[in-house]
């Protein structure tokens, strides 16, 4: 199953305070999805993987040719190791990266009769799979309510004041107090969509973003423009 819900709870005032920037990401980022391609649990299990420390982008221009060649776990247990390397080479990290795709489909023909799992637990004892990996597959896959803990949410939502954590477990729990799961799988696509578009690492386009007034961050940068500017009258 998925993780529980925290049972204590954050302050009504930030509760409220997220519930408000994911309504209003929500009319900024409609078209916030999962943007791996895919057609089938599989298929995204093993493109998830590939992500790690790569882009979307990149990684759908190389899962085409490495799912026509190997498009499900049977086939992808029994293929050549140099081969996968070659395949998923552009994504950095190859050598770790096809190892983890091969051992992960080694179980999933040994212990899940070919099948993705759909729970946490079965999902994160494969290899390479952590629970970013499994919050994917499952809210996107089975309609199992996961937070998606990867670098932009982590920049996000720590911008924004909805965690002080830096580390993904501690910020997972944290989101997972102030928003309804059903909210959690979409309100990671927005975040997201939100950090490509808006919330860049190095230059955050603040004059623009509809969420603005509702984020730690551009209050601080705003206060100290104000101070700095009061320091040369």
């Amino acid at each position: 199953m998925a993780a529980k819900k925290p049972t204590r709870r954050a302050s009504p005032k930030l509760i409220e305070r997220a519930c408000e920037i994911n309504r209003v990401l929500s009319l900024a980022h409609p078209d916030a999805h999962c943007a791996l391609h895919h057609r089938t649990p599989f298929e995204l299990l093993a493109a998830t993987i590939l992500s790690a420390q790569c882009t979307d982008e990149r990684v759908n221009l190389v899962a085409p040719a490495l799912f026509a060649r190997f498009s499900n776990a049977t086939e992808m247990a029994a293929a050549e190791l140099d081969e996968l390397e070659e395949l998923v080479r552009t994504t950095g990290f190859f050598r770790n990266k096809a190892s983890n795709l091969k051992g992960m489909a080694v179980v999933l023909v040994e212990n899940h009769g070919g099948e993705v799992p759909r729970t946490m637990e079965e999902l994160t004892a494969l290899p390479g799979v952590g629970r970013k990996t499994a919050n994917v597959v499952l809210g996107n896959c089975f309609g199992v309510p996961g937070l998606t803990i990867d670098t932009h949410m982590q920049r996000v939502t720590k911008r924004l004041g909805l965690t002080k954590n830096d580390t993904p477990e501690k910020i997972e729990q944290d989101l997972m107090r102030l928003l309804p799961p059903e909210e959690w799988t979409l309100f990671s696509h927005r975040i997201i969509f939100h950090g490509r578009r808006i919330c860049d690492a190095r230059k955050p386009k603040c004059d623009i973003c509809p969420v603005a007034a509702l984020c730690d961050y551009y209050a601080k940068s705003q206060s100290s423009k104000t101070k700095r500017t009061a320091g040369k009258e």
